[in-house]
């Protein structure tokens, strides 16, 4: 070799994959984020995603029931009981990418295998800068396991009550200097009874499911600076709810390609393809025959992002981007009279679109941290259309106008540090939320309440803001207080018309406030960590709903994990209690407050080998999900779980 070409080779900079986002910017810690790690991710009772964020508390879906035995378009997220509404309120990111679906905006929790995720980032409180328009209560930031954090191949077998199984594997193989990382799950289950033994008829049928997914994710080098990271995924799911042929089905596909570059100028450009479609078949509570067949939701997302970041210098961290996403998508249905004829044919849909642009600045000035930002975002509704079509041949049609507005959005922040033990922290924040395809023009049945679409409803537009204070009085011990005060103006809600009728509408305003705990002590083997959430949420709005809760809004969360782990060997406690809500806008249905206690244990056979142990709600509390003028569904029974682990 030559001296001169060993003199470069010596010289050339270390290729380093990995797989991450740009760091997050100093004053990030002023919103308050909380972070649940990889370990804590994979390794919940339920060994679901949606359970493990229940940590955070204040985190919720629509419903109390998981994505075995609740409808996947009431899995919508939300935070600080600002909820009553199936659409996720809170922006959920999977590296960077918004995975929420175009059509209805619920989250596909089942496509995402816990054991290929690094971390999840949940900020609760308006606002954010990427992709901001969807960040109404909160951010949900799920990220990828870093390539060096993965094993080289994996594979997980699990057995379970109501004869369920789970089966995941995973391979990161080296391809150069890049990783490719594959993970596929299958699971399935004969399901519980959701309907109590008292209300069951022989129709009634147990929750089965039966969901799958495979992906692939590569992180590559193009320099020593910059990296591209591509992701696809395929997922399909089928569930079964409440009565035999009451079935349901959601699937899609994913792609993204991500491009990082960590120089002098930081750069994160991004864009995604979401392709979905959704059906459901309802079924009479009274002559147990198809009342709607939803046989197709055929819908497509689409965005793009880029964000730069000049070395301003100074202490301060700028970063300003643009960013775009866009929503299609229609609903076919037949109706269906209780002899079996189809009594109508309906076809409906639209789309809508979100671009903004966004600056934010950090500035850390020794001990104080200062964080502002702001956005514009012109929003659009268009297409919007709904047709019926009756037996004799007569069509019902409509168009609804075209939409569009700016909205302007902001936040801004303090992290002040006097002490190594003492951060005091204020932020304040701006954010809306343009309706889902689904709330607009879509109408539902959840037997025997039928609530109607409104393609005339507003934008939800909230102000808020918030004073933490975290103390680290000895080492291993976190303790972090949070009071917060929001106002969610134009609120969609479920909102009560006539007897079993409900419309979809815009609220004056929801008003929400309440104080946030947190705890975590680490020593040696054990850990302790706590989530508690107090939430006084109050419809402001002439009529009955004045001052009435809103449905789905608990007041009391809590969650609680001891753990202990050593050589292998780990075990867990968890206890969660969600305090009494209410099913409806009236506040007339109610569903009673409900503690459960889960645990697990891993245990180590050889060296690459491990076996464990779950019990979800392991005291068989009684969790009531629904309860429509005492018609009840339930959620999960105790459950037993004995799985292997393998890794290499």
């Amino acid at each position: 070799m030559a001296p001169g070409m060993a003199a470069a080779q010596e010289a050339a900079p270390e290729v380093v994959v990995r797989g991450t986002p740009l760091t997050a910017p100093p004053g990030a810690p002023a919103y308050g984020t909380v972070t649940i790690t990889a370990e804590r991710l994979s390794g919940d009772a339920a060994g679901r995603v949606e359970t493990a964020l229940a940590d955070v508390a204040g985190f919720q879906q629509f419903r109390r029931s998981d994505s075995r035995s609740a409808n996947p378009s009431a899995q919508g997220v939300t935070l600080r009981a600002l909820g009553g509404n199936a659409a996720s309120r809170a922006l959920v990111l999977l590296d960077g990418v918004p995975i929420a679906d175009p059509f209805f905006g619920f989250v596909p929790f089942n496509a995402l295998v816990p054991g290929q995720l690094g971390a999840a980032r949940v900020t609760r409180g308006g606002g954010s800068g990427a992709f901001g328009a969807g960040a109404l209560t909160g951010t949900v930031a799920l990220e990828s396991a870093a390539p060096d954090a993965l094993p080289r191949w994996s594979a997980l077998a699990e057995g379970g009550s109501f004869n369920a199984q789970r089966l995941a594997a995973g391979a990161a193989p080296r391809l150069g200097a890049g990783v490719l990382a594959l993970s596929g799950q299958w699971q399935r289950a004969d399901g519980f009874f959701t309907t109590p033994p008292d209300q069951r008829a022989p129709a009634s049928a147990p929750a089965a499911y039966q969901d799958w997914t495979v992906g692939a994710r590569l992180v590559a080098p193009v320099d020593a600076a910059t990296e591209v990271q591509a992701r696809l995924s395929l997922f399909g799911d089928r569930r079964t709810l409440r009565f035999a042929g009451a079935d349901s089905f959601s699937q899609g596909g994913d792609a993204s390609v991500r491009l990082v570059h960590r120089g002098r100028w930081q750069v994160e450009a991004l864009a995604y393809l979401q392709l979905r479609d959704f059906g459901n078949r309802v079924i009479s509570a009274t002559t147990f025959r198809p009342t709607l067949d939803q046989r197709a939701t055929p819908s497509l997302g689409a965005g793009a992002k880029l964000e730069l970041r000049p070395p301003v210098g100074g202490g301060h961290v700028l970063r300003f981007g643009i960013d775009a996403r866009h929503a299609e998508g229609r609903a076919l249905e037949d109706a269906y009279a209780a002899s079996g004829a189809v009594t109508a044919r309906r076809a409906l849909g639209g789309q809508t679109g979100v671009v903004g642009a966004y600056v934010e600045d950090d500035w850390v000035l020794g001990a104080l941290t200062l964080t502002a930002g702001a956005r514009v975002d012109r929003w659009m509704i268009t297409g919007g259309f709904f047709s019926e079509g009756a037996p004799t041949g007569a069509v019902t049609a409509r168009r609804f106008a075209d939409r569009a507005g700016t909205e302007l959005s902001g936040r801004a922040g303090l992290l002040w540090r006097p002490v190594p033990a003492l951060a005091l922290r204020a932020a304040g924040y701006t954010g809306f939320r343009v309706p889902t395809l689904n709330e607009l023009y879509r109408p539902f049945v959840v037997f025997p309440v039928a609530t109607q679409a409104n393609a005339a409803l507003d934008l939800e537009r909230l102000r808020g803001g918030e004073a933490g204070v975290e103390l680290t009085p000895m080492r291993g011990l976190r303790l972090s207080v949070t009071g917060f005060v929001n106002r969610l103006e134009g609120a969609i809600a479920n909102v009560t018309i006539g007897t079993n009728l409900r419309q979809r509408q815009n609220l004056r305003a929801i008003d929400a406030r309440g104080v946030e705990v947190e705890a975590a002590y680490q020593r040696g083997a054990w850990s302790l960590t706590a989530s508690y959430a107090h939430n006084d949420s109050r419809v402001a709005s002439p009529g009955a709903l004045d001052g009435r809760r809103p449905a789905q809004s608990p007041a009391d969360m809590l969650s609680t994990t001891l753990a202990w782990a050593r050589g292998g060997w780990a075990a867990s406690a968890t206890l969660r209690h969600t305090g009494r809500q209410f099913e409806d806008d009236l506040s007339l249905d109610a569903l009673p407050p409900v503690t459960t206690v889960d645990a697990v244990l891993r245990v180590p056979l050889l060296r690459r080998v491990a076996f464990s142990l779950r019990a979800e709600n392991l005291a068989d509390a009684r969790i009531v999900t629904r309860n429509a003028a005492g018609s009840i569904d339930l959620g999960v029974p105790r459950t037993l779980w004995i799985g292997l682990f393998i890794a290499g």
